[in-house]
């Protein structure tokens, strides 16, 4: 007789780590511990819009509020919106009719949006801005008879979105290599669009082999990449060629934040790891080590962050260098079907989400 395992729901061991003592024994450190800490990094405007959007739909309407998808490629945010009454979906077909269901910064196709009012759901778009300047994009060039080549990763839902905006005239281009065997019906009326978190190296590698194909390439009015990937790639390339290991705190489904360990690794990093949380790291990435570089996703509170560096100082890592590459001012009003609601009850507390607008309290 088989048996299945079988959860109990325990919370995790803590992890035994060995001291610095240890660690510093294990290898010759050469040189002044330090942190180079990226600025920008962390929530985006679009990013503290939707979590905005969720905290401020569950006091307002109460709990449940349900979500589809992860309001935001990270796992404390997901888990603590669901702490307060938050229900995360994969598909619309799973919220009760005539419910609330709010859909996530990444976007969402039209289909969606149909399937949504054919159960009489009551809905809050909390795209961003952003994403939704991309869709936009992607109905005008339909319309204008163009053939789009959207730059992006296949089943990634910001991309999902955008293609089910013109699906009959979009061709999504993963990489490279689809880059030079993607084949289009008008070449003289095509134009390329992104997912907003590529790597912005990686994407113009791309159009420059589509642009070889086909010369009459047009780009986008605008730069697809959102300013918050482009910044905190930016700051990462600054840090890491003077880093021995680079730590960029976000979750693994989050595109931008997997990118920033990509990028750190490629401008001169001689190691780079992801970590949702301070516990995943692992001390022995401390041996030999001088110089950490610290940065973190679009999607990451700032807490998540502090962490690492409290664990950082405790291996002797006290001595924290910014490094700033960019400031960062861009708000986002709340989505409109919010807003109204505020305004009905008095609420004027928050109405904006973005760099700088989160109270420290």
């Amino acid at each position: 007789m088989s048996t299945a395992a079988v959860s109990l729901g325990l919370p995790p061991v803590p992890r035994v780590r060995r001291s610095r003592e240890e660690v510093e024994a294990a290898a010759e450190v050469r040189g002044p511990k330090r942190v180079l800490l990226a600025e920008p990094r962390g929530y985006c405007a679009g990013v503290d819009r939707a979590v905005i959007t969720v905290e401020k739909a569950l006091e307002h309407f109460g709990p449940p509020i349900y979500v589809r998808k992860q309001i935001v490629h990270n796992r404390h945010v997901v888990e603590t919106l669901e702490e307060r009454g938050a229900i995360f979906v994969e598909e619309t077909d799973e919220v009760p009719e005539g419910a609330m269901v709010i859909f996530s910064a990444h976007g969402v196709s039209p289909a969606v949006h149909q399937e949504a009012a054919e159960r009489n759901l009551r809905t809050i778009d909390a795209t961003c801005p952003l994403v939704t300047k991309v869709h936009r994009e992607a109905v005008r060039f339909a319309k204008a008879g163009q053939e789009i080549l959207l730059i992006g990763h296949d089943g990634h839902e910001e991309v999902e979105g955008t293609y089910g905006e013109a699906p009959e005239v979009t061709t999504v281009v993963n990489d490279v290599e689809e880059a030079r065997t993607v084949q289009v019906k008008n070449p003289d009326s095509l134009r390329w669009l992104s997912q907003t978190t590529l790597s912005v190296d990686e994407t113009m590698e791309i159009v420059e082999v589509l642009r070889e194909r086909f010369p009459n390439l047009q780009d986008p009015p605008s730069d697809d990449i959102c300013y918050a990937t482009t910044n905190r790639q930016s700051a990462i390339k600054e840090l890491a060629p003077r880093a021995d290991l680079v730590i960029v705190v976000g979750s693994t489904n989050s595109s931008n934040s997997v990118r920033l360990v990509e990028v750190a690794l490629q401008y001169g990093a001689k190691r780079a790891e992801l970590v949702d949380f301070a516990r995943e790291v692992d001390e022995s990435w401390f041996e030999g080590v001088a110089t950490v570089g610290v940065s973190s996703g679009a999607s990451v509170p700032d807490v998540l962050v502090q962490e690492v560096l409290d664990l950082l100082a405790e291996y002797g890592y006290s001595d924290v260098e910014p490094v700033v590459t960019a400031e960062e001012d861009i708000l986002f009003s709340l989505p409109k079907e919010l807003r109204a609601k505020l305004r009905e009850d008095g609420d004027d507390s928050r109405v904006l989400g973005g760099r700088g607008a989160r109270p420290t309290t």
